[in-house]
């Protein structure tokens, strides 16, 4: 069977539906990215007018309020946004959580939150990182006890984003300790789980921390002490949970592979089209020179390379590969998107001169969420760790 690269015509529609979306803020788009980059403001009314595109809905299924297209449309469409200038962790946390509840939640919890995830009513953010662990899951300390038909969570969460406009966040925590697991002799991935939880329920203290580079959001550190959640909200088994955690960790590193894809694309269209325009040396713009040209021709090839990746990995999600196979895919897309990302705006810097610094061209900022693509949700160091041991068979580092 002969391969076929054409994007599908829904694929067209989404791009198109982005496009679209995005015109009646073509007045104020200045205003709403000095709001979002500099403020720091969750731009509800742009959200709305995203998810009235049925881009959330791209990965639930028709029968729980989505349409169905799968993760390759989601990325497709949040590749668009970014292309345009504009992103948002949570349509990632929000897609990403969602792919989790539809592979691993009960009937009854894919009724309760699919719907109101795909019509953008509710945002979900990712409750996974702490403060001594980082992001290794299996150092996971947060604790759910069971009491009755509720658990009790209590720990911590840090570099939680959008937990202040997010209704409900995905947790990661454990209902078996590591301590009793090796006690066991059970493997280090028993003892995880996952729990839906409102972020704004008693016992629940959110701490801001004062990071940047994230898009009209801020990230918290999460207390919670004795929270109570219904059974009803664990999502899987108990103590089963690490299967489930990998059907969100790889959508949301594909999806961040398509935000870097836009956002490099983005700025190397600025770079372009002041490369076109500016002429400092007799009439000739600066982009007739090499030391000018080939960067930016370098990022343009990089681009087609790491969209193609990004593509394959989120459609062997679609096609419900083996989540290690996913994971290897999803890994190399992230990695070499978010080393794009940070060349493309280094490269857009450098072709505006002192303009690069320029808050009228905002290309500043963006350096900032491109490099923070190199450091979450997974570092480079740990994909390029992941690819050499489940990849080459080399032997574990760590």
């Amino acid at each position: 069977m002969s391969l076929n690269f054409n994007l599908g015509e829904e694929h067209v529609l989404i791009q198109d539906a982005m496009a679209k979306c995005l015109e009646p803020f073509r007045g104020r788009q200045e205003e709403l990215k000095q709001s979002i980059l500099v403020e720091r403001k969750f731009p509800q009314d742009l959200w709305d007018a995203i998810c009235a595109t049925g881009l959330m809905g791209a990965v639930i299924p028709e029968k729980y309020g989505g349409n169905g297209m799968g993760l390759l449309s989601c990325a497709i469409g949040i590749e668009a946004l970014a292309e345009r200038g504009f992103g948002n962790a949570l349509l990632v946390l929000t897609a990403m959580d969602a792919a989790c509840i539809l592979r691993n939640g009960t009937e009854e919890m894919k009724q309760k939150y699919l719907p109101k995830m795909a019509s953008g009513e509710m945002k979900f953010c990712f409750g996974h990182t702490e403060p001594d662990a980082g992001s290794n899951a299996f150092r996971t300390r947060t604790f759910a006890k069971k009491d009755g038909d509720d658990y009790l969570i209590s720990g911590q969460k840090t570099f939680i984003t959008g937990a202040d406009v997010a209704d409900r966040m995905l947790l990661t925590c454990r209902t078996t300790s590591r301590e009793a697991c090796a006690e066991q002799g059970l493997p280090k991935a028993f003892g995880l789980a996952l729990f839906i939880v409102d972020p704004k329920a008693p016992g629940i203290e959110l701490r801001p921390i004062p990071t940047r580079g994230i898009e009209g959001m801020t990230q918290f550190l999460v207390h919670m002490d004795n929270v109570r959640v219904p059974a009803s909200d664990l999502v899987g088994e108990p103590d089963m949970g690490a299967m489930a955690l990998f059907n969100s960790l790889n959508p949301e590193r594909i999806l961040a592979a398509a935000s870097a894809c836009g956002l490099s694309k983005h700025c190397l269209d600025i770079a372009v089209k002041y490369a076109n325009e500016r002429a400092v040396f007799k009439e000739r713009p600066i982009g007739a020179y090499q030391a000018i040209s080939h960067p930016l021709a370098q990022v343009r090839i990089e681009l087609d390379s790491v969209r193609l990746l990004t593509h394959r990995a989120a459609w062997a999600f679609d096609q419900d590969m083996n989540p290690g196979t996913v994971g290897n895919y999803s890994n190399m897309a992230k990695y070499q998107a978010s080393e794009l990302a940070v060349k493309a705006v280094d490269r857009a810097i450098q072709t505006l001169g002192g303009y690069g610094f320029s808050e009228e061209y905002g290309v500043i900022y963006y350096y900032e969420a491109a490099r923070l693509l190199r450091t979450a949700p997974i570092s480079s160091e740990m994909i390029l760790n992941f690819v050499a041991e489940h990849d080459l068979g080399l032997p574990r580092s760590y």
